[in-house]
């Protein structure tokens, strides 16, 4: 399977109806696919900023799969909440007159016609110059552009399929309110980041209904932003062991000093460690030299100037461990302990160079929002990246709480994973 694989006719036209785009009858009886129309609700759009590599697959396509590829969908309306010097809202606006920038979000999805008139709707909250609070969580207002499209809905008495990028909210009482709604008001929802569709190297996937007794991420990035990624890499394997996903009962923050106490105390396995650490394409060198030697842990202190965990169990016994190490790795690099022996891989991300914006990343990314704009159903999960909101906020609130154990009852939910691997293959 390439990817998300192939769309039926019948997949469309199932699809088309479920989530109300019209298709007008040919004389030979057959219904022909109409081009879903899509609004974006962004933060701010500039160059490399999620808006862009999200915005301009829409509207200008992307490479996939040995084609150029060009959405079978119209990206009709855009919100930006923050237009800056580096705007580029306006540039595309003028590139491609279909694309109406919109002054509010309900403009953005009625299209003046004051009600529902988009088949599906992009929400990007990310980037920009917003507040952060005691704890250092940047309030992107995810939940505040929700409650705008929510209106919209309940207005009109229906809805259609959203996407967020990255996390539902930095508040996890909004977040469950946000999934809550989309069950109410029954419509499709999905939210993430390109950590669990992006390439593998190598390109494996944990065996469905594998047992599991621990699992690890070393990665790098700050709190509030790239723990949520490493979070999504242990989530988006972890949840195919024997039983699904069982919900999570505590996590345990440490950092700086604590972390090294911790590491060499060995309260995460370092076999598993050492196991994700060969996976990484950019271990920082431990010596002078070209080969990678596997830094001690005089090395990695050395190497790393702020180091975080995230430890946390689930509630069937399954412990999890996030290592943020900025300075040792620039990767995403996975290992667990299955009944079988070690599994390990790397989550590929082809970074900007900074003289592209492809960030190939992105193109699974947007080719699983467009398979549910056009079927009408999920391509993964949701309650994957409701899970990994709640555990970035109590990593968060550990951390503020200099290490203390966070129990978190509101995180012991179940769910399962999809049957088929949702990750880009190639």
């Amino acid at each position: 399977m390439q990817g998300f694989g192939k769309i039926s006719r019948r997949e469309l036209l199932a699809g088309a109806s479920a989530v109300g785009i019209a298709s007008a009858p040919q004389a030979n009886g057959q219904a022909p696919f109409s081009r879903p129309k899509i609004a974006a609700v962004t933060t701010t759009f500039f160059k490399y900023s999620h808006t862009q590599h999200i915005v301009d697959r829409f509207l200008e396509g992307y490479g996939w799969n040995g084609e150029y590829h060009r959405p079978p969908m119209d990206l009709v309306s855009l919100y930006v909440d923050q237009v800056g010097a580096r705007d580029l809202s306006r540039d595309r606006a003028r590139r491609f007159p279909s694309m109406k920038i919109c002054p509010t979000i309900a403009e953005a999805l009625t299209l003046g016609t004051g009600k529902l008139a988009v088949d599906g709707i992009v929400v990007v909250g990310e980037h920009g110059d917003y507040p952060r609070n005691e704890m250092g969580q940047t309030k992107y207002p995810r939940y505040e552009f929700f409650q705008e499209i929510f209106k919209v809905f309940r207005a009109g008495g229906r809805g259609v399929p959203v996407f967020n990028d990255k996390h539902l909210s930095w508040k996890w009482e909004w977040a469950k309110e946000i999934y809550d709604t989309s069950r109410e008001l029954k419509f499709p929802l999905m939210a993430g980041s390109s950590l669990p569709v992006t390439w593998r190297t190598p390109s494996l996937e944990m065996p469905r209904d594998a047992r599991c007794t621990e699992a690890l991420c070393v990665c790098y990035g700050g709190v509030d932003s790239y723990d949520f990624h490493g979070l999504e890499t242990i989530q988006c394997m972890v949840e195919r062991r024997r039983g699904g996903e069982t919900g999570v009962k505590s996590v345990t923050a440490y950092r700086g000093d604590a972390f090294w106490k911790a590491c060499g105390e060995g309260v995460w396995p370092p076999d598993l460690m050492e196991a994700a650490l060969c996976r990484s394409h950019m271990l920082t060198p431990a010596r002078e030299g070209f080969n990678d030697i596997l830094p001690t842990l005089s090395d990695m202190k050395r190497l790393v100037k702020d180091p975080v965990a995230y430890r946390y169990e689930h509630t069937d016994g399954l412990k999890s461990t996030l290592l943020l190490m900025s300075g040792l790795v620039k990767d995403f690099n996975f290992a667990a302990r299955l009944d079988t022996g070690l599994f390990s891989t790397q989550m590929y991300l082809p970074m900007s160079d900074g003289r592209t914006t492809l960030a190939t990343f992105f193109s699974p990314l947007v080719n699983g929002m467009e398979r549910m704009f056009l079927t009408g159903k999920p391509t993964y999960p949701v309650e994957r990246t409701l899970l990994t909101t709640g555990l970035t906020e109590a990593g968060v609130k550990s951390l503020h709480a200099k290490g203390a154990r966070m129990e978190t009852p509101h995180l012991a939910f179940a769910y399962r994973a999809t049957p088929d691997s949702t990750f880009q293959r190639s």
